[in-house]
């Protein structure tokens, strides 16, 4: 199965979620949500990230969360990352109840294909104060991608991992698991990285992006979010209509999508120091706002 193939599948079976300007939302990706050890990259930026996603919350957003948002190659079990992190999830909680939350696997957590182990997992969380089940993300389902449509224009933005593009990371990814689990996790800590990772292997990189935006051009320039390579992208109106919403490891700081008043903006969240020596999280507009509808080509 071709990549072409593979993106054509996720968007024919993508669910549909109408959108207005009067919408907003928060993309982010590539979390990797680990154990709090030394090879949990997310537990860097733990702080900067509850704090911005409380903020969108607070600020009427939902949330987007386009795959390998739980590091479930180095990780057994989703309960242990449940447990190191479970501020994070109390927040996302509060998203959901309010049906503001739309989660989308990636490589990393492509488990959630399997609706059982999403019922098993996800849909409750066990509860140690209590000794019993209590209820997480009740009938929750993960899907391969979304399509945001606008309910005036009718502007389609398709929404996806990106792993579509990677033949390792997409059909092969149960053998890159075993090698992340078995073999770069112990080595992680001496600074080797993982060769099969476009976000660590500039040249695969580079090919996940160009069969991306091949399948974007077939599709008559579909405006197109993907996570995945973990290098933000934001084009110009008139170029390839692919954007990339970055990650939340990068060092010291997160990146991620918003889209607010019918435009999108690309943004930063990271720690600074005031005049007067404290630390404060801030947001950083890196590209953007830029009118959704620039980009609308049917």
């Amino acid at each position: 199965m071709s990549s072409t193939t593979r993106f054509d599948r996720a968007f024919a079976n993508a669910p549909v979620i109408p959108f207005s300007d009067e919408s907003k939302f928060i993309l982010f990706s590539d979390c990797h949500r680990g154990d709090n050890s030394g090879a949990d990259d997310f537990a860097n930026n733990r702080n900067i990230y509850f704090h911005a996603l409380k903020q969108y919350y607070q600020n009427g957003f939902t949330y987007c969360e386009l795959g390998d948002g739980d590091e479930l190659w180095e990780n057994l079990s989703f309960d242990t990352i449940f447990e190191s992190h479970k501020n994070v999830y109390g927040l996302m909680q509060q998203f959901y109840a309010e049906g503001r939350l739309h989660l989308i696997w990636g490589n990393h957590d492509m488990v959630y294909k399997n609706q059982n182990y999403v019922e098993k997992h996800l849909h409750t969380f066990f509860d140690r104060k209590t000794d019993s089940d209590q209820p997480l993300f009740p009938g929750i389902k993960v899907h391969e991608a979304l399509i945001l449509k606008h309910t005036e224009t009718n502007q389609e933005l398709f929404l996806c991992h990106g792993h579509q593009a990677d033949w390792m990371n997409y059909v092969a990814w149960q053998f890159n698991r075993f090698m992340v689990r078995v073999l770069w996790r112990p080595l992680q800590g001496a600074g080797i990285s993982d060769p099969t990772s476009p976000a660590k292997n500039y040249y695969e990189l580079i090919k996940v992006e160009r069969r991306t935006k091949k399948w974007i051009t077939q599709r008559d320039n579909q405006f197109t979010i993907t996570g995945h390579t973990h290098r933000p992208r934001f084009p110009e109106p008139g170029d390839i209509a692919y954007f990339n919403d970055g990650s939340c490891v990068h060092p010291r700081s997160i990146t991620g999508l918003e889209i607010e008043n019918g435009a999108i903006t690309l943004i930063k969240w990271q720690i600074a120091t005031t005049e007067d020596g404290f630390l404060r999280i801030i947001r950083i507009p890196l590209e953007g706002p830029q009118k959704l509808i620039a980009y609308h080509t049917k």
